[in-house]
C-alpha cells in the first residue's frame, strides 16, 4: 500500500489561499485584499475581502486613490479583515486566528483586539513604515494579540475549474 501523498498544503497555506482567493472578489482597482478567520479547532468562521458595503453601488462610490477625501475610496471601502468579523458564523471570535494578505491599519486593528482575536498571519507588511501599522502594532502587542508573517517556500497554489 502506498504511503500519503507529501506535496499536500499546510493549514497556513490552506487558510492563506482562502483569503488569497476571497480577494479576488474584490473591485479595487489597486489593492484587493482577502481575509479568513479560522477557529482554534481548524474551522473556518468568516471570510471578507475589501469593497464596498452591502448596499452601496461599485459603479457610483469612487474608487480612485488621490483627491478630495470624500472623492476617494478611503470613507467608503470596508476592508478585508472587518468584513471577514462582520461575516463570522458564530457569535464569538475569541482565540481565532486571523489570515490576512495585507497587515491590518490600526482601525482593523482595533476590531481584531475587541473581537478576540489571538493571532494575524499576514503575507505583505508593504506599509510597515506608516503611522497607521505602526498604531496597528502596538495596539495588537499591547493587546496580545500575535502577529507573523506566513513564511512558506511554495509561491503559488494553483486551481483549476475543470472537474
Amino acid at each position: 500500500m502506498p504511503g500519503k501523498r507529501k506535496d499536500h498544503i499546510s493549514w497556513d497555506e490552506y487558510f492563506m489561499g482562502i483569503a488569497v482567493l476571497s480577494s479576488m472578489r474584490s473591485k479595487d482597482p489597486n489593492t484587493q485584499v482577502g481575509a479568513c478567520i479560522v477557529s482554534p479547532e481548524k474551522k473556518i468562521i468568516g471570510v471578507g475581502y475589501n469593497g464596498f458595503p452591502i448596499g452601496c453601488s461599485d459603479d457610483d462610490l469612487p474608487w480612485e486613490r488621490d483627491g478630495e477625501w470624500i472623492e476617494t475610496k478611503y470613507p467608503y471601502v470596508c476592508h478585508a479583515e472587518l468584513n471577514a468579523i462582520l461575516n463570522s458564523t458564530i457569535s464569538s471570535l475569541k482565540g481565532a486566528t486571523l489570515y490576512v494578505a495585507l497587515f491590518p491599519c490600526n482601525e482593523c486593528a482595533k476590531a481584531i483586539i475587541q473581537t478576540g482575536i489571538k493571532k494575524v498571519v499576514y503575507l505583505s507588511d508593504k506599509y510597515e513604515n506608516t503611522d497607521s501599522t505602526k498604531a496597528s502594532k502596538m495596539m495588537l502587542t499591547q493587546a496580545g494579540v500575535k502577529f507573523e508573517k506566513l513564511v512558506t517556500e511554495r509561491k503559488e497554489i494553483r486551481l483549476s475549474l475543470e472537474a
